[in-house]
């Protein structure tokens, strides 16, 4: 039997703007434990935002607190679909060295997010 995304991913899901401060999104990190935010406008995914962007891409290069979350962000999103098999995309997230990975439904609108903590193989 083949376990479909939607079965798998977490749907409290924080989401960062990109004219927010990087302040505001590490914020909101911290309080939900996270190193990511999904970034979005307009009802879409047009981004992720790191921990590590916000040290290398805005800290290390001097960049303050108020640089907007637009400016450190990583733009290429990997994402699957909430109807994708399990098994292909956690097989996929290894391949890619990826631990977590948007879920979009078939509007392309986000609505989880599958993260791992080790192997994703050993989920049901």
């Amino acid at each position: 039997m083949k376990v479909k995304v939607e079965a798998c991913m977490n749907t409290d899901i924080r989401i960062a703007s990109p004219a927010q401060p990087i302040r505001d999104a590490a914020r909101t990190m911290k309080e939900i434990d996270a190193g990511f935010l999904p970034v979005g406008e307009n009802d879409r995914l047009v981004g992720i935002v790191t921990d590590r962007d916000i040290i290398v891409r805005a800290l290390a290069e001097g960049k303050g607190p108020d640089t907007p979350v637009r400016d450190v962000m990583t733009q290429e999103v990997l994402y699957c679909f909430e109807d994708d098999d399990f098994g292909v995309v956690s097989s996929r997230m290894g391949e890619l060295k990826v631990r977590r990975l948007p879920v979009l439904n078939a509007s392309k609108r986000l609505i989880g997010i599958i993260l791992t903590r080790g192997h994703l193989a050993s989920r049901p």
